[in-house]
């Protein structure tokens, strides 16, 4: 998605971020990286944050993707990209970016908290006994740790004025969650956002802002594509290896469901609620870069109920 900035919404609010403030915690890559990129595209200043830059690479171990071509991405869509590398594990250098923010504008209004990075440390099909220990306290770390890190430095600046937006990103939907994920940390993991979004949503609610946890579908991040051996231009060929695929959407996805809601003056009838990129696609009218509308969570229950009956992705990627 590095050529693709994907700005045309398929929504009326051309410049409606204009004078806005975000910080996109965990923007390196894939769904943090559009969701930067559609939040810059509506007109609002980003700041990016994560641990890997030009001059050093996190323990992903990716070069390819750093937090200074985020930033431009962003300011090439018509916002202004601002790259902070930062990470989310150390509250003082969290301190510092929301200090940053504070001094340079004295408010923040959109909190994306999509710390991440541990998708290698995954033991999918590994009994609890039989885990990694180190893996598995480092995934709690990332997925959980940080986002409380975050949500503690940066809260007090959000809640100085009545309207602000916080998304917790997580895979999964609140009903989607309800099964074994196969992965006693990843469960605990990817659950605990939309716990913490619930939560903040009662804690917001009389500072007047609002909390949700969203979810893309099947990402076609550029650690999934690398994984199928695609490229975006091809990934279709990787339905053959995994039929699922065929539902997958790409970043630009996720990150224009994060745009519309930041540009929703009525979002608050979402608090505390457990959303999904497609389900706001059908509120909010917005499509795929390819102009198809995934709704990844509905086809995977489908598929997997084992009722019998073959399920055809293409019945779940119509636009509404």
């Amino acid at each position: 998605m590095d050529t693709d900035t994907g700005t045309d919404t398929g929504t009326p609010h051309a410049r409606a971020l204009r004078g806005r403030i975000a910080l996109v915690a965990g923007a390196t890559r894939g769904a943090g990286r559009q969701m930067a990129l559609q939040l810059g595209a509506l007109g609002a200043t980003v700041y990016v944050t994560g641990r890997t830059t030009r001059e050093q690479v996190s323990e992903v171990g990716r070069t390819t993707e750093t937090i200074e071509q985020t930033a431009e991405l962003v300011t090439a869509a018509g916002g202004e990209g601002v790259a902070v590398p930062a990470d989310h594990l150390d509250p003082a250098q969290v301190d510092a970016v929301v200090d940053r923010i504070g001094a340079d504008h004295g408010r923040l209004d959109v909190l994306v908290d999509d710390i991440w990075g541990g998708e290698h440390l995954i033991e999918f099909d590994t009994k609890a006994w039989e885990l990694d220990l180190g893996k598995t306290l480092r995934m709690l770390d990332l997925g959980v740790r940080a986002h409380l890190i975050t949500l503690r430095c940066a809260l007090p600046l959000l809640v100085r004025n009545r309207g602000g937006l916080v998304v917790e990103i997580t895979d999964g939907t609140q009903e989607s969650s309800e099964p074994y994920r196969g992965n006693l940390a990843y469960d605990l993991v990817k659950y605990a956002p939309i716990r913490l979004a619930k939560n903040l949503g009662h804690e917001l609610a009389e500072a007047g802002c609002t909390a949700v946890s969203l979810t893309p579908g099947f990402l076609r991040s550029e650690w999934m594509l690398d994984h199928f051996g695609v490229r975006e231009d091809n990934w279709r060929d990787a339905i053959a290896r995994e039929p699922h695929f065929a539902i997958s959407e790409s970043p630009v996805f996720v990150g224009r469901a994060v745009a519309a809601l930041a540009a929703d003056e009525d979002r608050h009838r979402f608090n505390g609620r457990s959303l999904s990129s497609g389900e706001l696609a059908k509120v909010y009218r917005f499509t795929d870069a390819d102009g198809s509308a995934p709704d990844a969570w509905p086809y995977i229950a489908a598929a997997t109920s084992g009722e019998g009956g073959e399920v055809d992705a293409a019945d779940y990627r119509r636009p509404h």
